[in-house]
């Protein structure tokens, strides 16, 4: 029986299997971490009048190839308190690794590199197209990437596993049995994977998955966060996310409606919908709030989440001052928030209250996509039953409130010395991209938000090539569990680069000169032989490379806590698979909400079958995050959440063991095994089966076997020791590390 925690591994550096020294991959994280505190971007804080972020700072001291005669080889080895770097004072220091790398690469010639991360992706040639273990372009750069490191792949996946991973990663659900016996029944299995993964991407259940991370990085929650942490209306803006995947709206006209419909002509109820995203802050409605406080606190919030989730980039660390690590100033901070200076927030102040909803104005009443599409088909039918009347009437009343945006005169943004919102000293600035990164040609005008929008996505005249790259990373991560690049959120200075930046660049070209097609790059990623390789390695492979950043395998790891509780659900029979809607409160333990005041409240669980929606539909209350959720690592979307964090806990495995819901989830499982045959070895391979898509193996069996037999000799059989005895197991198989693993 496997166990539920996972191994944990030791971390091994990149240069490990590096055989040249890269600037980018190696030098420049040993200085961004111990250097550009002192010698970088930030004017006000840079000594000696040295930067070490240019290229022409680095020409001051890094000219000579013989390590003996370079100036900052002499420095990090000096014992000299005067002359060392880092200083003492700086409280860095640099291991015996670092200074191996930097005097390699000054030996090497000491080439410097424009950051990976500012420079437009541009497509590199792709070798071995030839090569039979090709399945598309993907494979034929890793071969080329592994060839030249002394890496080989491993095995290819068997076909369970295989089609597990595909259904968890492209539907957030086990597969159907059936799927799992079309495609190991095939005779061409290549086609039929073709067929499956279509059949995937079309399902509901596609746009449901896809969402969870999303919502994670923009920070959906129906709670305003601060101080009373009231409810508000935004659950329509979920459903648009999810019929935005499903119809696999090209990723440039998604950004624009979530961050500008509403300034799109003759904007359309989804596009206002989308909208929803700039209102998805954190706001307080606390009484003695100082309004130009929190307009400040707002602001510092937007570019901090528009930046993360679209950049990948850390602009909110430019708030108080230039950026310590990256080429951003506090300007250009102030400068895109004068973007958003035209959302209204004044209405909130006026009528914000501890009411439960909060009013949150502008809101607007709607309908989702597919409740209007339905009741427009039904309301021009000629002849119109009762039923269809009452299916009107009652398709009426699904309308939610949910906010919006709606442009009003911008406010004055100015730069605020030290991001203090009481001084008025400083500058009055205009809406402006980060100066670095180029402008906007608006001509004679004031840009907006939709102008920002559209040069996120613009590769030619904006920066649409490394929007795409963050997006693309990000999908990678998804499918194989870690990123090109490892930093899922910051794409600067203190970011990781690419292991495999050809790969990352080649993604990045294909995704916006295909029209921004997510589902196409999605099928390319999951056609590829890379994507079905064995998440098993051979020891060399473990010792190099343990976290596989140079993907020669797949990865294994525990499903989000999300994907958990549905396959738990799912496994039962006890999934209610119903689309959109307002979110919904499965059962939590009484007085968890003791705490929240303003106003004091009680949690009140749905106890219809609301309460077995997917977890995509969870109420996420940002103070106090559903138990089952904190206990998975979930995030409480505060923030942008671009890789959650994954721990092994005892609650964690309590919470799969006791959880009420779980229970009568195993329960509803134990009923259905009993059901399906009569001897205890065709129940055990029964639910095996169903659980695992596969049957247990001899030791499996035994254990299985004993447990039912010390239950059966310490208890009565007195009607329900059928049910008691195999509800043991069924809990038992929830807790297997199989079970929750994306493997």
């Amino acid at each position: 029986m496997k166990l539920f925690f996972p191994l944990t591994f030791v971390l091994v550096p990149f240069f490990a299997v590096a055989k040249e020294v890269d600037f980018n991959r190696d030098v420049r994280p040993i200085l961004s971490q111990n250097c550009y505190v002192c010698h970088g971007p930030d004017k006000e804080h840079r000594k000696a009048k040295l930067r070490l972020d240019t290229e022409e700072g680095f020409k001051k001291v890094f000219l000579k190839t013989n390590p003996t005669d370079s100036e900052i080889i002499h420095r990090i080895t000096s014992h000299d308190p005067d002359e060392i770097m880092p200083t003492p004072e700086s409280g860095k220091s640099l291991s015996s690794e670092e200074i191996k790398i930097l005097t390699q690469w000054v030996k090497e010639g000491g080439e410097y590199s424009q950051p990976w991360a500012y420079t437009k992706p541009v497509w590199n040639p792709v070798k071995n197209e030839g090569n039979p273990w090709v399945h598309n372009w993907i494979d034929s750069i890793l071969l080329d990437h592994w060839s030249k490191i002394g890496m080989t792949p491993s095995s290819d996946s068997n076909k369970v596993t295989l089609i597990r991973r595909l259904s968890f990663d492209l539907t957030g659900l086990p597969p159907k049995p059936e799927i799992i016996k079309k495609y190991l029944s095939a005779t061409n299995p290549e086609a039929v994977y073709l067929d499956i993964v279509q059949e995937f991407l079309d399902s509901d259940h596609y746009g449901e998955r896809m969402s969870m991370y999303w919502l994670d990085l923009v920070r959906f929650a129906d709670t305003v966060g601060y101080h009373g942490d009231q409810d508000h209306n935004i659950s329509p803006y979920r459903d648009y996310i999810m019929e935005a995947f499903n119809q696999n709206m090209p990723f440039d006209q998604f950004t624009r409606e979530q961050l500008a419909g509403d300034l799109l002509d003759s904007p359309s109820i989804d596009q206002k919908v989308a909208t929803g995203y700039n209102r998805l802050l954190q706001t307080s409605h606390e009484g003695g709030v100082q309004p130009r406080e929190y307009l400040a606190i707002y602001a510092a919030d937007r570019i901090r989440n528009v930046s993360g989730v679209w950049m990948g980039a850390t602009v909110g660390c430019a708030q108080c001052h230039d950026h310590k690590y990256d080429p951003y100033t506090a300007r250009d901070f102030y400068s895109m928030s004068a973007f958003f200076a035209d959302i209204d927030e004044e209405q909130h102040f006026k009528v914000g209250s501890n009411a439960l909803p909060t009013k949150r104005p502008p809101e607007i009443p709607v309908l989702s996509f597919r409740d209007r599409e339905k009741l427009k088909r039904l309301e021009s039918m000629k002849s119109q039953t009762q039923e269809i009347i009452n299916e009107i009437k009652s398709i009426k009343g699904r309308e939610r409130l949910t906010m919006v945006t709606q442009s009003i005169k911008p406010r004055v943004t100015r730069i605020l010395p030290r991001g203090n919102w009481l001084d008025d000293t400083g500058e009055i600035v205009q809406p402006a991209v980060p100066a670095f990164l180029g402008d906007l040609k608006v001509e004679d005008r004031r840009a907006n938000r939709l102008d920002f929008a559209n040069w996120l996505v613009d590769p030619e005249n904006g920066v649409g090539g490394l929007t795409a790259r963050v997006f693309v990373n990000r999908l990678w991560y998804l499918m194989f569990g870690e990123g090109i690049s490892t930093s899922l959120d910051d794409f600067g200075g203190q970011g990781s680069p690419p292991t495999i930046p050809a790969l990352l660049d080649n993604l990045s070209v294909e995704f916006y000169k295909n029209g921004w097609d997510i589902k196409g790059l999605i099928k390319l990623i999951v056609t590829s032989h890379a994507y079905k390789l064995s998440s098993n390695s051979d020891s060399k492979t473990k010792s190099v490379d343990p976290l596989n950043y140079h993907f020669s395998h797949q990865s294994m790891h525990r499903l989000p806590a999300e994907m958990i509780r549905d396959n738990i659900l799912e496994t039962s029979g006890l999934l209610f698979k119903e689309y959109g809607g307002p979110s919904v409160k499965p059962f939590q333990p009484k007085g968890y909400y003791k705490h929240l005041n303003f106003p004091k409240r009680e949690y009140q669980a749905h106890t219809d079958k609301r309460r077995l929606k997917r977890s995509v539909y969870i109420h996420w209350q940002r103070q106090f995050l559903h138990p089952m959720l904190q206990a998975m690592d979930a995030p409480t979307r505060e923030e942008c959440v671009a890789k959650r964090s994954k721990s092994n806990s005892p609650v964690a495995a309590m919470v799969l063991l006791n959880d009420p819901s779980f229970y009568e989830a195993a329960e509803e499982f134990a009923k259905i095994i009993i059901q399906s045959a009569n001897s205890d070895d065709e129940r055990i391979k029964f639910a095996f089966q169903r659980a695992l898509s596969r049957d247990p193996d001899e030791l499996e069996e035994n254990i299985i076997n004993q447990l039912l037999k010390n239950i059966r000799q310490g208890l009565s059989n007195d009607g329900q020791l059928d049910l008691l005895c195999w509800t043991a197991v069924t809990r038992a198989i929830f807790n297997f590390s199989e079970f929750n693993t994306r493997n």
